[in-house]
């Protein structure tokens, strides 16, 4: 008994847009699929992820700065926090216009903390370069 070539199962998918321009609203995925999802629980969440990890940038960009270490030490330093930018940067390219505002105050506000005085000492500028001198990070 002969079936013939089997009958193809319908495919569903699900349709799939993603924002090629700036937007405003709750509904977006940033950095995976379906995350955060509609629920705007998870958007805050997901915005308070993006801000903090600009903050993490702006400190491993200041800490770097102001420590002399061995040149694999600060190799490896340097490769995480540059990977870090590498995940914010593909947060943003959501083109949501919250996460946009997430990563710019995270990044003001990790400026403010380690480099602007709020958290140890502020930058110093002398000769036309930039010394910053050493953030008590264990004191903020």
């Amino acid at each position: 008994m002969d079936m013939g070539p089997a009958a193809a199962a319908p495919v569903v998918r699900r349709k799939h847009y993603m924002h090629m321009t700036f937007y405003w609203g709750t509904q977006s995925e940033i950095l995976f699929d379906g995350w955060p999802g509609a629920r705007g629980g998870m958007y805050a969440l997901a915005l308070a992820a993006v801000f903090s990890l600009a903050v993490l940038v702006e400190f491993l960009g200041s800490f770097l700065s102001t420590r002399s270490r061995g040149a694999a030490a600060g190799a490896a330093a340097h490769a995480v926090r540059v990977g870090l930018a590498y995940v914010l940067m593909l947060a943003l390219m959501s083109f949501n216009v919250g996460v946009l505002l997430a990563a710019v105050a995270g990044h003001a506000a990790g400026f403010l903390l380690f480099r602007g005085g709020l958290c140890g000492r502020r930058a110093q500028v002398e000769d036309g370069a930039k010394e910053y001198l050493a953030a008590a990070a264990a004191g903020c």
